[in-house]
């Protein structure tokens, strides 16, 4: 088996997403508290972010939309100015939250780009992602960037194809089972999971621990060593 081409996740793979929107969550809910207590409010925003998904997509305007909404139907179209204003603040400050790569991806990705075609792939907004990416540094380590609306089979096996020698020659590493792991597999490519301590509810999904295919690893910084396994004569 030769593996050619790496695909690898941006959000909470290379750097924190997580954190950021539960820290607005919580925000959120202390501007509403008037109105329910904070796990109504929580699970009605929840209800209006995975609802609107298919209009807005991933991203922060997206959910800075369905905040926008949820605050309308929790008060009936009676919220204050000043609460929309403070949720457009900080679906602001969310846009501008500096970008700061987590510990181990600088050295793991050099050392995956000097030995594979590496590609970025991620869903979100295309603007917010390519700022994203830009304020990292970690651009000019790829090879190519895909920014897509959905990460399913039929997505990877048309990345695969395009940036290399097809999925079957390729793998997928990132944070979500939902969204790197299982449709890759299902493209027919390899997928490793690289857990973070926090996990979207729409990300949640069972990993699929004995695939043949699969893995979980510690930390990015074992990809390396993990891929050249599956290429060396053995793999």
């Amino acid at each position: 088996m030769t593996i050619t081409t790496v695909g690898v996740d941006a959000d909470d793979t290379l750097w924190h997403n997580e954190t950021i929107f539960r820290l607005t969550h919580a925000r959120f809910v202390d501007l509403l508290a008037p109105y329910g207590d904070g796990e109504a409010i929580e699970a009605r925003l929840a209800e209006t972010e995975k609802r609107n998904l298919r209009l807005y997509g991933y991203g922060t305007k997206g959910f800075t939309l369905s905040m926008i909404e949820t605050a309308m139907d929790l008060t009936d179209g009676a919220v204050a100015t000043s609460v929309i204003r403070e949720i457009l603040a900080a679906g602001r400050e969310m846009l501008s939250h500096p970008v700061e790569p987590l510990a181990g991806v600088d050295l793991a990705l050099t050392t995956l780009s000097e030995r594979y075609r590496l590609v970025l792939i991620t869903k979100g907004d295309l603007l917010h992602q390519e700022q994203k990416l830009a304020a990292s540094g970690l651009g000019d380590l790829f090879a190519a960037v895909e920014i897509v609306s959905e990460k399913d089979a039929d997505t990877y096996r048309r990345v695969f194809a395009r940036h290399g020698t097809g999925a079957e020659h390729a793998a997928m590493a990132g944070n979500s089972v939902k969204s790197d792991v299982i449709p890759a597999l299902q493209a027919g490519a390899w997928a490793a999971l690289i857990p973070y301590p926090l996990v979207w509810a729409h990300e949640a999904a069972a990993a699929p621990a004995d695939h043949a295919r699969y893995r979980e690893l510690g930390s990015i910084s074992e990809l390396p060593a993990w891929l050249d396994g599956l290429s060396s004569p053995a793999g």
